[in-house]
């Protein structure tokens, strides 16, 4: 197919019309599949990468499909018959996972390269990307006080090393598919997403669901302490997740917008100290802190300016940070219970069924860990 060759599409603007959401295994992605079937919208076709038994949430009747965006061949599939694509995928985490793989990180760029293309090809309407906080230049960032951050602070750019470099150049590819072939497109700048359904153990969680983990697991463990990456000053504005899904939709229909990068993220700023506080009062505990200083801490505050999503949509996320975190913790303690009374019922087959050398022991104990997994400890991470 020649390269600018491009279907049209029906444009029915109804709820029947053809909806693809990439990233849908994951946290924000498997949400805005939940919003629009919520909405009433028939046809959604969901996208990860990930076994479909390891999504994190699943819809009935939305056609969900196991695919590696990253390559063509598999975005042309994804993208067959769509009118809107909403691209969530990549491959990232918190900020132990994105400072170690930045490769993997940077590698994302082919997820968005391929789908863009793939949309315009297919006759979509309307494209949207996310984006994050962490395109924005890092030098504006250093002070835990700094200002909010504004729409026009990512430039001149400094973005953050491999993920957030990654996101910005393909803020550019957005807007140059809509300056030269028409495609609209959206961008929206994630500010720290988080409540009930996400990633809350294994590395790749962010500091409200690690810090939550980790209170919950002091608490009924009775360690009575909580590591901390840096010195607990960082800070952050952080969005709950049915702002974000709600968000993403009207982004993606103000024309307005079309091509506009634009934060999406709450104001309210808070430090790693005063979450943990907060998460100690939702839980009744008090533990001891044990800051590590030599552990990755990102940069030192950032917060959004919703001076422009507001003037042009009327519009911010709103949602109290203590309502939304109080709902996550909830959430974080009842998987916790069940990860606990599972290892519990399989105890006794595992005793039975240990049968490690001393070799094979020390062998596992000296391999590198897992991709994305981390130590447990509190941090901030991207976007």
């Amino acid at each position: 197919m020649n390269p600018k060759t491009r279907i049209p599409t029906n444009g029915s603007g109804t709820k029947d019309r053809q909806i693809v959401i990439t990233g849908a295994g994951g946290f924000i992605g498997g949400a805005l599949v939940h919003y629009f079937h919520d909405n009433g919208f028939v046809r959604i076709r969901a996208v990860d990468k990930k076994p479909l038994p390891e999504w994190y949430q699943r819809v009935p009747g939305v056609e969900s499909l196991s695919l590696d965006v990253s390559t063509e061949e598999n975005s042309v599939r994804a993208c067959e018959g769509a009118t809107e694509v909403y691209n969530l995928a990549a491959d990232m985490g918190g900020m132990g996972f994105i400072e170690r793989y930045r490769i993997e990180c940077l590698r994302s760029v082919l997820i968005n390269t391929h789908m863009i293309e793939a949309a315009y090809r297919a006759g979509a309407e309307r494209y949207f990307f996310s984006s994050s906080a962490c395109a924005y230049n890092v030098e504006l960032q250093k002070d835990p006080q700094a200002r909010a951050l504004r729409e026009s602070d990512a430039y001149p750019a400094m973005a953050e090393r491999g993920y957030g470099w990654e996101k910005l150049i393909s803020e550019m590819f957005c807007q140059e598919y809509w300056a030269e072939r028409s495609l609209k497109t959206f961008i929206a700048r994630f500010h720290n997403v988080y409540g009930p359904c996400g990633t809350w153990e294994g590395g790749r969680e962010k500091a409200p669901a690690a810090i939550a983990r980790k209170v919950i697991e002091a608490k009924y463990e009775g360690s009575g302490e909580i590591d901390i990456w840096g010195d607990g000053s960082q800070t952050r504005s952080f969005m709950f997740i049915d702002d974000c899904v709600r968000g993403i939709d009207l982004i993606m229909h103000c024309e307005e917008l079309i091509s506009t990068p634009i934060n999406l993220g709450s104001h309210e700023l808070i430090s790693v100290d005063d979450l943990v506080s907060m998460v100690e009062e939702i839980a009744q505990v008090k533990l001891e802190r044990r800051y590590d200083l030599t552990a990755p801490r990102g940069v030192g505050g950032r917060n959004s300016d919703n001076t422009l999503i507001k003037s042009i949509l009327g519009w911010e996320p709103s949602t109290p940070f203590r309502e939304g975190m109080r709902k996550t913790y909830e959430w974080i303690e009842e998987q916790y219970r069940l990860r606990e009374a599972r290892a519990e019922k399989e105890s006794p087959l595992r005793l039975s069924a240990a049968t490690y050398s001393l070799s094979e022991e020390n062998q596992l104990a000296n391999s590198p860990p897992l991709r994305g997994e981390g130590q447990g400890a509190v941090e901030f991470g991207p976007s």
